[in-house]
């Protein structure tokens, strides 16, 4: 085997081979461990994201975080803090870490926030966002969840961009783009149209994926539906002339039917 290395002067990631070797893992925990370790700290991205924004599902990706888990490359920590409130931290690394962090100043650790040692199982559900960041649990009320419409939006604009990795967006950056994937629908495009607006010539590496797809949703946004005056036609045994079928009622008619349809694939739970 031959192998071809590029020498790259930014955006690029350091990793032993111990990692990249370590045959305890499977192909895909390895990948999703070396896309891990690509971020910056502090990202913020939970499994279920993981998974609707690449080509393998829930399942697939809850297996690989449990074996990054149980090596020792990932663990989430669950710590109560002075003031009652209570955070999940997650770390990743580089080399396997079998023993607990230095907890924050201050900080008592939950009674289950354990670390996972060989054997054992993970603390912590497999889906808890990969970062540092930490999330406060309050009595405030729950955040505002996106409507249907939204909902839609952002789940066909995962479904156009699956197939590319060079595109890979968090739900947030996916929700940020709604507004105009829903101006497409409303105005009669396909899944097919979207995809030939966003796929074809793409540089080798895209820095900023959301600003790239903002682009070209706005440049290439089709026109609205021009509202075709319908001709009337005199009934044979009527004097009152009647409409004519067809025209911008039914263009319309056609995207409003293609926003339905969105919704109803949104609401289709996702397979594992």
């Amino acid at each position: 085997m031959r192998v071809h290395r590029t020498q790259h002067q930014r955006s690029f990631t350091v990793l032993p081979n111990g990692l990249l070797q370590d045959r305890r893992l499977s192909y895909t925990a390895r990948g999703l461990l070396a896309d891990l370790l690509s971020r910056k700290d502090g990202w913020r991205e939970d499994g279920r994201q993981m998974a609707d924004s690449s080509s393998q599902g829930r399942g697939a990706i809850r297996k690989a975080l449990k074996e990054l888990t149980e090596a020792g490359y990932y663990r989430v920590d669950k710590i109560r803090m002075p003031d009652g409130t209570v955070r999940s931290e997650a770390h990743v690394f580089d080399t396997p870490q079998l023993a607990l962090l230095v907890p924050v100043p201050g900080a008592v650790p939950v009674p289950d926030a354990t670390c996972p040692v060989p054997g054992e199982a993970a603390a912590g559900p497999a889906d808890i966002p990969p970062v540092k960041e930490p999330v406060q649990e309050t009595s405030l009320p729950p955040e505002q969840e996106p409507d249907e419409e939204v909902r839609a939006a952002v789940a066909t604009l995962f479904r156009v961009i699956r197939p590319e990795p060079r595109l890979r967006l968090g739900q947030a950056e996916a929700a940020e783009l709604a507004p105009l994937v829903t101006q497409w629908l409303e105005r009669g495009s396909t899944l097919g149209d979207l995809i030939q607006a966003l796929l074809p010539g793409l540089p080798p590496i895209v820095h900023a994926p959301v600003a790239l797809l903002r682009s070209r949703l706005e440049r290439k946004m089709p026109p609205v539906p021009v509202l075709v005056s319908v001709p009337r036609q005199a009934c044979a045994s009527l004097s009152t002339p009647i409409p004519s079928l067809g025209g911008g009622a039914a263009i319309a008619a056609t995207g409003a039917a293609r926003v339905r349809a969105a919704l109803r694939t949104a609401k289709t739970p996702a397979r594992a």
